[in-house]
C-alpha cells in the first residue's frame, strides 16, 4: 500500500512557491536547489557526496520505477538536503530491486517531496540561476521561511568537504573498506601494482571501482592530509576526487597538490579538477544552473572527436586563466573548459564524471592516460 504522504511546501529565496506532497520524511531542510536531467541513475545521484548541501529536482517525471538495491551505492549514505520529483513510484519494477526509493529516503532521514511542476521549477532555475530554498512539512507560512532562508549561508566561500571527508585513511579491497590503524607508511606496496593516493572530498565508490580495475591499489586519505604525509607512502598516483561546493575555500586541498607538482602524477575528477586548475595558478568561478546530467557534449581537442558526458558541477576553471594549450575538453554547449593535461608536470584534469556511474562510458580512457602517466613518469603519456 502507498505510504501517507503529508502537505509540503517548497519556497525559493526569490518567493517562488510550490505545494506538493512528502512520500518519505518530514521536517524542514534547507539547501540549494539545483536540477539533474538524468532519465536514470535517481540513487547514484541521491549517494553522489557532491550533492551536499543541495535540494535535487529531478527532471525527468517519473521517479522511482526501479527501486534501490546495494550494489549501485556511491557512498555509504544519502549527502543531498532533500529530494524532489514530479510522480513518485511506489511500486518498483525491477529484479535487482531491495526496497522502494520512499524506504530508502526515510532510512536516511531524507526528506522527498512528489505533486511538484518539475518543469516550472527548472525552467525558474534555469532562468535565475540555482538559488537558496526551503523544503517544508511543518509550516504553511511563506514569509516564516523566507525569513529563514535569508539567514541561511550561500555554498560560495563555504567549505562543504571537511564535512563528509573520510575520518581516517582506508584501503579499498573489492568493494569494502580497510581502515588503516597505522600511519600511511605502513602501507605495503606490491610489486607491478601501482599505489593510487586519492584524496576525499567526497568521492563516488565508482571511482575507486574504476582504479581497482585497473589493477591499482588503492589508498583513500582524509581532504586535510598533507603532501608530507601522502609522499610518506610512497604513491604512484595521487587522485583528487570530486565533492561538493566552492574550490576557491579548499585552500588547504590546494596548498598540497601545488607541494605535489610535478613529483608525482595527479589526476583531478570534477571538484579535484578544479583544485588541479586552482593550484596551477588558474582561477574558478560558480556556473548559473550548473551541469548535472548524463548528457552533456565535450569536444575532446586532441583527437576532435565529441564525447557524450555524465557530469555533476556548479564551479568552472575559468579559460582564460589557463593556458590555451593546456585546455584538451571544451564543452559544447557553453564553451566552458571540461579537460586540462600538463604532461610535463604529470598531471591531468576533467570536469566531467569519467566512471560515469550513471552515463555512458565515451571517457573511461581518461582513466588509463593516467595510469600511462604513472608507467612513463615524467614523460608524454600515450595519446589515447
Amino acid at each position: 500500500m502507498k505510504k501517507l504522504t503529508l502537505p509540503a511546501l517548497l519556497v525559493l529565496e526569490d518567493g517562488s512557491v510550490f505545494e506538493g506532497k512528502a512520500f518519505a520524511g518530514r521536517g524542514e531542510v534547507f539547501g540549494e536547489v539545483v536540477f539533474n536531467t538524468g532519465m536514470t541513475g535517481y540513487q547514484e545521484v541521491l549517494t553522489d557526496p557532491s550533492y551536499y548541501g543541495q535540494i535535487v529536482t529531478m527532471t525527468y517525471p517519473l521517479i522511482g520505477n526501479y527501486g534501490i538495491n546495494d550494489e549501485d551505492m556511491e557512498s555509504a549514505t544519502i549527502y543531498m538536503e532533500g529530494f524532489i520529483v514530479k510522480e513518485y513510484q511506489p511500486y518498483p519494477s525491477n529484479w535487482r530491486s531491495q526496497r522502494t526509493l520512499g524506504e530508502f529516503l526515510e532510512a536516511h532521514g531524507k526528506i522527498g517531496i512528489e505533486d511538484i511542476d518539475t518543469r516550472a521549477l527548472t525552467r525558474r532555475i534555469r532562468d535565475k540561476g540555482a538559488m537558496k530554498g526551503a523544503i517544508s512539512t511543518e509550516t504553511t507560512d511563506v514569509n516564516a521561511l523566507l525569513e529563514k532562508l535569508k539567514a541561511y549561508p550561500s555554498l560560495v566561500g563555504k567549505d562543504l568537504v571537511s564535512p563528509i571527508t573520510t575520518p581516517k585513511p582506508y584501503l579499498w579491497e573489492r568493494g569494502t573498506r580497510k581502515w588503516i590503524e597505522y600511519d600511511l607508511k605502513s602501507i605495503s606496496k606490491q610489486l607491478g601494482r601501482p599505489l593510487i593516493v586519492v584524496v576525499d572530498c567526497g568521492v563516488k565508490f565508482s571511482i575507486l571501482r574504476c582504479l581497482e580495475a585497473l589493477d591499482c591499489k588503492v589508498l583513500v586519505v582524509p581532504a586535510h592530509t598533507s603532501s608530507e604525509e601522502i609522499l610518506s607512502s610512497e604513491p604512484d598516483g595521487v587522485l583528487l576526487s570530486n565533492g561538493p561546493g566552492d574550490p576557491a575555500a579548499l585552500t588547504y586541498v590546494v596548498d598540497t597538490v601545488r607541494k605535489l607538482l610535478g613529483i608525482v602524477p595527479i589526476f583531478g575528477i570534477c571538484l579535484g579538477h578544479q583544485i588541479l586548475g586552482l593550484a596551477l595558478g588558474g582561477k574558478t568561478e560558480k556556473l548559473k544552473f550548473g551541469h548535472r546530467g548524463l548528457n552533456q557534449p565535450v569536444l575532446n581537442q586532441l583527437k576532435g572527436k565529441i564525447e557524450i558526458t555524465s557530469q555533476n558541477h556548479g564551479f568552472i576553471v575559468t579559460p582564460v586563466s589557463l593556458q590555451k594549450s593546456s585546455i584538451i575538453h571544451m564543452n559544447l554547449n557553453d564553451e566552458t573548459v571540461e579537460g586540462i593535461y600538463f604532461p610535463e608536470i604529470m598531471a591531468i584534469g576533467v570536469q566531467y564524471h569519467p566512471e560515469a556511474a550513471p552515463g555512458p562510458h565515451d571517457t573511461r580512457y581518461i582513466f588509463e592516460i593516467f595510469i600511462d602517466l604513472i608507467k612513463n613518469r615524467g614523460t608524454n603519456a600515450q595519446k589515447k
